[in-house]
């Protein structure tokens, strides 16, 4: 397989600067792959698959048959950010979540910001992920959005772009590790002298993050709650537990006594110090939020209120992840840290402006619309390709409840080559880093590139056909190696590294 039929399709493309000119940090996995033999990349490609099958790397898939399980498709053409290209990221993110924690701290105490008239008090207040139930509260350092998972895409100008944030609990860390396992195994040659920062310490910083939220005690006990097997994210779960060493638990196994939070164990109950909570605010604790949650600990809250517990991310944190809310994080920025933002926002119409509901409605056909609280890309309307039929339909849903659609042009997202058959085609792609927010943000070299693996699509949800790529961050430029003797290489096995 070569790139030299590579069309990159007037969009920017992450691996070359135009037809054949591969990108100065891309250049020697090109040549790598234009020195394989006859057949070999596409054998790669199929260990692969066989590696993350044996790992039993999935997620379940809603809406079918109740916990059906999916290998998250994977492209082992890895994408490429260089060092120059990743700093001013990094930043912007730190600036980021520091700016959006700052925002929902006061929304739970003083509300200036509310007062100031900087954020609209009618929008956040009717925001579902409002909490009354959290006014009040001091979690530990002040921290409430401990893992953070924002959104970036690059538009047709080669600029990133924040398309969302995800501060509830973001998911995808566990294919960002897996993939890089991969990936080492792969192209090892080409890997080592890329010079690629590691990823691979993520679940020991997480651990030790965790670890210092713990209230009163040196030596915490840390555990992950999920809501069990059934849940889309399980598998990450499971995988998270187990590389922290930490106790993977549901709810049935919690329980609060003493003011206290305890786990059932076969020694009898063990005090709980922080739980990385995977569950939604709304199942954590039946007493605060909803009664029939079976999935929660009841009286959770009236502990983490007195302080005797630490839950990572915090409840309440979802404010600041509202899609509506999101179109004022420059201003939230300005507000709270007096600086502009460094990764822009994509353009945004609110739909409960009058001016902006009027645009949205008659340019359907050509707007990306989503509803402020949803993800995983489920009920939002695709305008270029989308039927008048479906665009009515959302018209209604709009004019019936505009305070919860917001609406942003359609992208010309950049694109990187994945294996289509025995060749190359360009696929849209976003990308996903991941921020533990401590006494210091720490960003998570590269994250999670998702890739619309439809032809065309620009909808990058596992849950909704995509799948996956590693993301190598460059920490310089590559070593000067050729690969042009392909015969000397040896092949792939699964103890190269």
């Amino acid at each position: 397989m070569h790139f030299r039929d590579y069309d990159t399709g007037g969009f920017y493309d992450e691996m070359f600067a135009g037809a054949g000119e591969a990108r100065a940090g891309s250049r020697l996995l090109v040549e790598r792959v234009e020195a394989l033999l006859d057949g070999d990349l596409l054998r790669r490609q199929q260990a692969a698959e066989i590696a993350l099958y044996n790992m039993g790397i999935t997620f379940n898939v809603y809406g079918g048959e109740e916990g059906e399980e999916k290998i998250f498709p994977f492209d082992i053409i890895p994408r490429i950010i260089e060092a120059d290209e990743w700093a001013p990221i990094e930043r912007g993110l730190a600036q980021r979540i520091t700016a959006l924690n700052l925002f929902i701290d006061d929304l739970y105490h003083e509300q200036r910001i509310l007062r100031d008239k900087v954020v609209p008090e009618d929008l956040v207040k009717s925001c579902p992920a409002f909490r009354e139930q959290c006014m009040g509260i001091d979690p530990p350092g002040g921290i409430w959005c401990h893992i953070t998972g924002t959104d970036l895409v690059r538009d047709g100008d080669g600029v990133f772009r924040v398309l969302e944030d995800n501060l509830r609990c973001p998911s995808g860390v566990s294919y960002v590790i897996e993939n890089r396992q991969i990936l080492k195994r792969t192209f090892p040659h080409v890997f080592r002298a890329s010079h690629v920062r590691p990823v691979d310490d993520y679940p020991i910083r997480l651990r030790e993050s965790l670890q210092e939220l713990a209230p009163h005690t040196d030596s915490a006990t840390v555990v992950l709650l999920t809501p069990g097997p059934y849940n889309s994210a399980y598998f990450e779960h499971a995988f998270l537990a187990q590389q922290m060493g930490i106790e993977l638990v549901e709810g049935n196994d919690l329980f609060v006594q003493d003011s206290a939070v305890f786990m059932r164990t076969t020694r009898g109950p063990q005090r709980v110090d922080v739980i990385y909570r995977r569950i939604d605010d709304d199942f954590l604790d039946p007493h605060s939020f909803r009664e029939d949650s079976a999935l929660g600990v009841p009286g959770l809250m009236e502990v983490f209120r007195a302080g005797r517990i630490a839950l990572a991310n915090a409840p309440g944190t979802g404010v600041a992840d509202d899609k509506v809310i999101y179109a004022f994080v420059p201003e939230i920025i300005r507000y709270y840290l007096d600086e502009d933002a460094i990764l822009p926002n994509v353009e945004t119409f609110l739909c409960w402006r009058e001016a902006d509901m009027g645009y949205v409605l008659a340019n359907l056909d050509k707007l990306v619309v989503k509803p402020a609280s949803e993800s995983g890309g489920y009920g939002m309307l695709v305008g270029p390709h989308s039927t008048k039929e479906e665009q009515a339909e959302f018209a209604d849903r709009i004019k019936a409840n505009p305070r919860n659609y917001i609406a942003q042009p359609t992208l010309a997202l950049s694109r990187a080559p994945v294996i289509v058959g025995e060749h190359f085609e360009g696929r849209h792609v976003d990308l996903r880093p991941f921020i533990l927010h401590g006494a210091e943000p720490y960003i998570l070299p590269g994250g999670l590139t998702r890739v619309a693996l439809k032809k065309g699509s620009l909808v990058v949800n596992s849950s909704q056909g995509g799948g996956s790529k590693d993301t190598w961050v460059l920490d310089r430029e590559p070593d000067n190696v050729s690969f042009v003797d392909a015969s000397v290489m040896p092949p792939v096995t699964d103890h190269e590294s």
